[in-house]
């Protein structure tokens, strides 16, 4: 089990996936227009909720619940064989996410943010080299996790040749690459691929990627947040396309 916090995080799961939820808490006396609202989609759905005193936030909630919480079942990626299924429903052209060994939570949550925001369609995450789906990375989500397709992968290097296979092109963000972000034709079939925190991109990983892109640095920085630069790229797609997210 684990707890979702937060207005964002909570109206997601109850819009999307309310039977993930086994118990719904909420601030006692709290009854503005968003516990009200929170409620009623609550009703809704069927699930319980229970008013609890600060204290019991304090002491099961951490910090920055916002008076409400969701005890719920945890969020487990789809898996390999359920990408295949779906894949000829996804329109072209097709905006992916892979990221490659992100271990911070809440760098995860927010480039599941950034993805739902820009429409990506699929998110593939390693089995063995990844940040958990944990209550801190959906908390970080704001909700974006619900409303996003993400798998888990075995192997990271055979999904990226079968997605080539696909017809889809790999780009990878390296800071040494030669290539600038903006560069490359992003109005095809695109697989953007993001590495850890510390090391980047893996050898074998970069291997498999059609292009390298980069995104200049001013100031002597040497590189972005994982996050940061997950928004600058996806949305760099966005633009090219021409779209206010892809489909």
């Amino acid at each position: 089990m684990t707890d979702v916090h937060g207005f964002h995080a909570v109206s997601a799961l109850l819009e999307q996936s309310p039977g993930r939820i086994r118990t719904l808490f909420l601030l006692r006396g709290r009854r503005d227009e968003r516990a009200e609202r929170i409620i009623e989609l609550a009703r809704n759905a069927q699930v319980r909720v229970e008013f609890v005193d600060r204290r019991w936030f304090d002491r099961n909630a951490g910090d920055a619940h916002q008076g409400i919480a969701a005890n719920c079942h945890e969020l487990a990626p789809a898996g390999e064989g359920d990408l295949e299924s779906i894949w000829e429903s996804l329109p072209s052209p097709k905006l992916l996410l892979v990221l490659d060994g992100v271990q911070d939570p809440r760098n995860l949550g927010a480039c599941l943010r950034s993805a739902a925001a820009a429409g990506v369609q699929a998110v593939l995450l390693p089995r063995r080299r990844s940040a958990p789906l944990s209550a801190v990375a959906l908390k970080t989500a704001a909700g974006a996790a619900e409303r996003l397709r993400i798998f888990e992968v075995t192997n990271l290097a055979r999904r990226l040749e079968w997605l080539q296979a696909q017809g889809v092109w790999l780009v990878g963000a390296m800071g040494s690459a030669e290539a600038d972000w903006s560069s490359v034709d992003l109005t095809r079939d695109i697989a953007f691929i993001l590495g850890g925190e510390e090391k980047g991109l893996r050898p074998l990983t970069v291997k498999h990627c059609d292009y390298l892109v980069r995104i200049p640095m001013a100031g002597g920085m040497e590189s972005l947040n994982v996050s940061v630069a997950t928004g600058v790229l996806l949305f760099e797609a966005v633009r090219q396309r021409g779209l206010g997210g892809a489909s």
